[in-house]
């Protein structure tokens, strides 16, 4: 079945693919999305709905503690009156006017072992590996992924910090190794999601909740290798994609597999849209070949690599989950946007675009839209579901 999407906005936003390819889209709860782009030596704080109204004058700006350091996730307060910098060898808060509040060191980041720092805080380390930080919903907390001195075990952690001084108020010992991370936070505001990529060697997910004495945390990461890929209000617990895009998960918080959906259930690789939209070709005993044979795998070359579902998407609205599928080569042009019944994880049906073929990875914001970008124009569009 094709699902025709309609387009609600567009931008030209240049730098706007960390939007979708990335972890600059600020979401919480109750509040307006923002986008967190980073600009010469400053990170600009925009409203989404702003940008698409063509407001390009940043709601707040902060200068980049460390500006040759290109990684790392930051977050910014609720209220936008500071920022906290994920950097290669501390956390620091910058307040509205640039003024640092507190800072938070830790080990390097840097890939080798017992190489010598300058003392310069500008100085950057060859390596990509980074750490990510997230501000609580109510700004009382600060939970950052950073690594241990090397003097100490260069042992990864997950550190809770007091948000007013940087204090330590509770850390949990990782196992990772990573090349980077990224938050999740919960949308009932009490609990946090940290996802861990490790390349190669898989991925880790935790979850965990500070009551102001405790620290209580578990993770999915004795037999799982997943992403964590979103939540949703209407959805006590989350949504995760296996490392290789195998199939989707919906998961309660404390982990339980409420429903799954394997990629090759999404069947064949792409159409090209005109044969989509050729009804000569199609009539209803085709769609029930289509779902009787698993997505139609009959017609696919045997040497075909399989799909895989991407580690975007997730929850349009309550009721809808948006997915992406490729294959194994990870050609854009083979990709196509789905939509899934978020209850079940069965598929609804192929997203059909009225502009042609999306080769772009998706980005689902909750209300029943979606964004993707045009790498080629330098598009950021929104869309939903067409009225039926």
């Amino acid at each position: 079945m094709s699902i025709t999407a309609r387009l609600r906005d567009s931008a030209q936003l240049p730098n706007g693919r960390s939007l979708v390819n990335g972890f600059v889209l600020d979401s919480r709860t109750d509040r307006p999305h923002r986008a967190l782009l980073r600009n010469g030596r400053t990170l600009e704080v925009h409203d989404l709905a702003g940008l698409f109204a063509g407001e390009r004058a940043p709601t707040a700006v902060f200068p980049l503690p460390w500006p040759g350091w290109r990684w790392g996730v930051h977050s910014v307060s609720a209220d936008a009156s500071f920022a906290v910098f994920s950097g290669q060898r501390a956390v620091r808060t910058v307040a509205a006017d640039g003024a640092t509040l507190w800072e938070y060191r830790h080990g390097c980041w840097g890939p080798l072992l017992g190489h010598p720092h300058t003392g310069d805080e500008h100085e950057v380390c060859d390596g990509l590996e980074h750490g990510s930080c997230r501000v609580s919903d109510d700004g009382r907390l600060v939970w950052a992924h950073v690594v241990a001195p090397e003097e100490h075990g260069g042992q990864e952690y997950w550190a809770v910090l007091d948000a007013r001084d940087g204090r330590e108020l509770a850390r949990l010992p990782l196992d990772s190794a990573a090349s980077g991370s990224h938050h999740v936070s919960h949308p009932d505001g009490v609990h946090m999601g940290l996802s861990i990529g490790m390349g190669q060697d898989g991925l880790m997910l935790h979850w965990a909740r500070w009551d102001g004495k405790e620290l209580t945390a578990w993770d999915l990461n004795e037999t799982l290798d997943r992403v964590l890929t979103d939540v949703h209000p209407a959805h006590p617990g989350f949504l995760t994609a296996e490392h290789y895009g195998t199939d989707l998960r919906l998961h309660a918080l404390d982990g339980t597999v409420l429903a799954e959906r394997e990629a090759a259930e999404a069947g064949p690789k792409p159409y090209d849209e005109a044969d989509l939209d050729d009804e000569d070709n199609e009539d209803d005993e085709d769609d029930e070949d289509f779902d009787e044979n698993n997505g139609g795998d009959e017609d696919r070359d045997d040497e075909d690599e399989p799909l895989c579902w991407g580690h975007g998407g997730g929850f349009v609205d309550a009721d809808t989950v948006i997915a992406s599928t490729t294959d194994t080569a990870d050609d854009p042009a083979e990709g196509r946007h789905w939509l899934l019944d978020a209850h079940t994880l069965a598929i609804r049906g192929a997203i059909t675009y009225p502009t042609g073929h999306v080769a772009s990875y998706v980005r689902p914001l909750g209300d029943g839209t979606w964004l993707t970008y045009d790498d080629a124009n330098g598009t950021l569009a929104r869309w939903s579901e067409a009225a039926s």
